[in-house]
């Protein structure tokens, strides 16, 4: 129960309060509910990939561990740095977007700031106040221990579930189905030379980008996929868990479903009472209710969006500090990272360190800078765990699996097929800018990396080990 209510607390966020009523008005319309399937049924099979590796290799590492039995230290290391791109980044952006609900809740609420302390609150970019207090308690609760952060996220998601449980009810008696049939044509444009780094992989083989239709609905998914992104932390918290072997994959599948039927029943309830045209860009959910004449909920959801990006941001510097202590225990990064702190019992100085850096990426870089690279790592990542199975089916047969993933190969056969289409629909700039973070990440690894690794180099079998996971396994 603790591993689902880990994956719920980090999934359910910023997909139903912003991202949702986004896509539906600039992209897919109506067809956003079929955004949050293709991206969810994507995810599923995604997320049986990484329920296998779970059974058989139940370590904090996650995909970086599993990418290093089957297919040794180089292809770890990539899947490592896109691990932590993916979980540092999206901390950054959500921490953001939290400062920007917490402005409004106090504003809806009468709550007005000294006008020194309001200039720097609530802001899109640049410096914000709410931003750096958010990051530096929660990486205060994460140092403190991974028991006070649970107790923490248990009250808060059972909060959150609330809070949904309002809007979806209160949203029903408001829903009109005219909105539903009122499906937008598609619009195309052809790229020229001044958008074609902003055009997806997909609009510049066929020479033009597309919004609304199919084309739209699919692009949408792309991007959605930011709001699954997630399930696969609850795998780091295998080496804290009981009986992970049995746990970890239930954890795992069972939250993924819960906040899949979550998002389809909140985004066809937002755009069941509003038309895509008049969908809000900056809080669609709660305009919604706000022009619906629903007041009170306007203040019931910007608290729901508090909360529940707070556990986002608490659940994802979790899931990359047990990602980075794994790869410092390894050699990869300095040791002494690892090192955990006996009165916390936690890896406090990596903490640190990961709090740090989100502080200064969330406050200098802006957020829509960093949420497309989110989503290309994380598919990166999901594509190296589908291919693991497939990979560790032939080489490791033996090891001890007590979740193997249905119809093998054919489902992370699949679950690759489904994450390459979502690629090809990111733009450009984004793919120009995850190859210049890979070829840097290289370069860590050869400088560093390499020459300190305590398990072995990349010239070692993948065989040599299997042991060092199975003594793993074994406690």
């Amino acid at each position: 129960m603790d591993l689902i209510v880990m994956g719920v607390g980090v999934m359910i966020g910023a997909g139903i309060f912003s991202l949702a009523g986004r896509q539906a008005a600039t992209m897919a319309g109506p067809g956003v509910v079929l955004s949050f399937m293709i991206a969810g049924i994507t995810s599923l099979l995604v997320a049986f990939c990484f329920a296998e590796l779970s059974s058989a290799l139940p370590t904090s590492g996650s995909a970086y561990t599993f990418t290093y039995v089957i297919f040794g230290e180089v292809w770890a290391w990539n899947v490592g740095w896109a691990l932590v791109m993916e979980l540092l980044f999206a901390s950054a952006v959500v921490s953001r977007v939290w400062s920007l609900y917490a402005a409004q809740l106090l504003t809806d609420l009468g709550v007005r700031l000294p006008a020194p302390l309001a200039a720097v609150t609530g802001r899109a970019e640049g410096f914000d106040l709410f931003t750096l207090f958010i990051l530096v308690l929660l990486t205060v609760v994460v140092t403190l221990g991974a028991r006070i952060g649970l107790r923490a996220l248990r009250i808060i998601v059972v909060a959150k579930l609330l809070t949904i449980g309002a809007v979806i009810v209160v949203g029903i008696t408001h829903f009109d189905q005219r909105n539903l049939s009122a499906i937008p044509a598609p619009s195309a444009s052809v790229m020229s030379a001044t958008n074609v780094l902003d055009s997806s992989l997909l609009g510049l083989v066929f020479g033009q980008t597309s919004a609304f239709g199919w084309f739209g609905i699919f692009s949408a998914s792309a991007v959605i996929t930011f709001a699954y992104i997630g399930f696969d932390v609850v795998a780091t918290a295998a080496e804290e868990s009981e009986d992970a072997p049995w746990s970890v994959p239930k954890g795992i599948i069972r939250s993924l479903i819960v906040t899949t039927v979550i998002y389809i029943a909140v985004a066809l309830v937002m755009v069941g009472m509003t038309s895509y045209e008049k969908i809000d860009r900056g809080a669609p959910l709660a305009n919604a209710f706000h022009a619906a004449g629903e007041g009170f909920m306007v203040h019931v959801i910007n608290l729901g969006a508090v909360l529940g990006l707070t556990t986002v941001v608490l659940v994802l510097l979790v899931g990359l500090t047990r990602v980075l202590f794994s790869m410092a225990r390894d050699g990869l990064f300095p040791r002494g990272l690892a090192r955990v702190n006996r009165r916390y019992r936690s890896p406090t100085r990596v903490t640190l360190l990961i709090g740090g850096t989100a502080v200064l990426l969330a406050e200098f870089v802006p957020m829509n800078a960093l949420e497309p690279l989110v989503v290309i790592g994380a598919l990166f990542v999901f594509i190296a765990v589908a291919c693991g199975v497939i990979r560790m089916r032939q080489t490791m047969p033996d090891l001890p699996r007590i979740f193997r993933v249905p119809l093998s190969p054919v489902v992370p056969i699949a679950s690759i097929a489904a994450c390459l289409w979502l690629l090809v629909n990111l733009q450009v700039i984004t793919w120009l800018y995850f190859i210049a973070w890979t070829a840097f990440g290289m370069m860590v690894y050869l400088l560093y990396g390499r020459r300190n690794s305590v398990l072995a180099g990349p010239e070692q079998p993948q065989e040599a080990l299997a042991p060092v996971l199975r003594g793993r396994h074994r406690r």
